[in-house]
C-alpha cells in the first residue's frame, strides 16, 4: 500500500498563489506517475495536472494551463502543484494520486492510490 499526504492548502485572495505538496509513504520502492485532482461539493472529481515518473512529461487541464505548474521533488514520489493567479472558482479540495502506469493520465480510473485532500479557498 501507498499512503499519500497533501499539504500546503489554505486561504488566499484573488490573484494569489499557493504551493501544494504531496508526499508518498509505504511501498514507495517504485516510482509512480503522480497527479492532482480536485472536487467541489456536489461535483465530480476532475483532473488538474499529472507528471510522468521522470518528470519529463506533464499534462494539464485546459482551465489551469499557464497558471498551474506540476513538478516532482527530489524525494521519490514527492510532487508539487504551484498555483498562481488563483480565482474564486479554484476553491475546492485538491487531492494527489499515484498511478503505477507510465503515461501521465487524465483519467481518475487509472490512479491506484489517493490522498485525503487539502482545502484551497480563494476569496474575492
Amino acid at each position: 500500500q501507498v499512503q499519500l499526504v497533501e499539504s500546503g492548502g489554505g486561504s488566499v485572495q484573488l490573484g494569489g498563489s499557493l504551493r501544494l505538496s504531496c508526499a508518498a509513504s509505504g511501498r514507495t520502492s517504485s516510482t509512480y506517475v503522480m497527479g492532482w485532482f480536485r472536487q467541489a461539493p456536489g461535483k465530480e472529481r476532475e483532473f488538474v495536472a499529472a507528471i510522468s515518473q521522470s518528470g519529463g512529461r506533464t499534462s494539464y487541464a485546459d482551465s489551469v494551463k499557464g497558471r498551474f505548474t506540476i513538478s516532482r521533488g527530489n524525494a521519490k514520489n514527492t510532487v508539487y502543484l504551484q498555483m498562481n493567479s488563483l480565482k474564486p472558482e479554484n476553491t475546492t479540495v485538491y487531492s494527489c494520486a499515484a498511478d503505477r502506469g507510465v503515461v501521465p493520465s487524465t483519467r481518475l480510473v487509472d490512479y491506484d492510490y489517493w490522498g485525503q485532500g487539502t482545502q484551497v479557498t480563494v476569496s474575492s
